[in-house]
């Protein structure tokens, strides 16, 4: 049980206007992994065009095409909040647009994981070979689950600790 969710915030917000504020950061948040995800799927989809491109091996291509799928699913699950908005704009479900968009952020991040290790792993390959890929393939896994993983379960961890317990 998330502490922060049972507890007065002493914002006076009604529940309607939580939910107003929690959509509003959801969709901030989205509009930040989306330029990232535009980035990557930019500099992807300039590769075809380089005169090394023609030389790549047949994982070379496949990781190539994975990761153009793995941008293009990324940014439709971006997007995804704004097409639930759409459909149920003035239905009175603010509560599951916001619980459901929480859910396809999350989906989203993994997403972008995917493609950070993806594109790295073809950068690497590329430029440094097949070892150097996989060795700098499993460090990014491992930094991304430490980052994206265990710092905010470590941190809602903390947040339910008594105040002052082990400070």
């Amino acid at each position: 049980m998330d502490v922060s969710e049972n507890q007065d915030d002493d914002r006076g917000e009604s529940r309607n206007q939580k939910l107003d504020r929690n959509w509003m950061e959801l969709l901030q948040e989205l509009r930040v992994l989306q330029t990232g995800v535009q980035i990557l799927a930019g500099f992807l989809l300039t590769l075809p065009f380089q005169a090394k491109f023609d030389s790549l091996d047949s994982f070379q291509v496949g990781l190539y095409l994975f990761n153009v799928m793995a941008a293009a699913l990324t940014t439709a699950v971006i997007l995804l909040p704004v097409s639930v908005h759409r459909r149920l704009f003035r239905k009175r479900l603010k509560s599951v647009l916001v619980s459901s968009a929480d859910n396809m952020a999350k989906t989203a991040l993994c997403g972008v994981a995917v493609l950070i290790v993806g594109t790295a792993v073809l950068v690497y390959d590329v430029v440094a070979g097949r070892d150097a890929a996989l060795i700098a393939g499993i460090s990014i896994v491992v930094v991304l689950l430490f980052l994206l993983l265990a710092i905010p379960l470590w941190l809602s961890y903390r947040s339910r600790r008594p105040p002052g317990h082990g400070q």
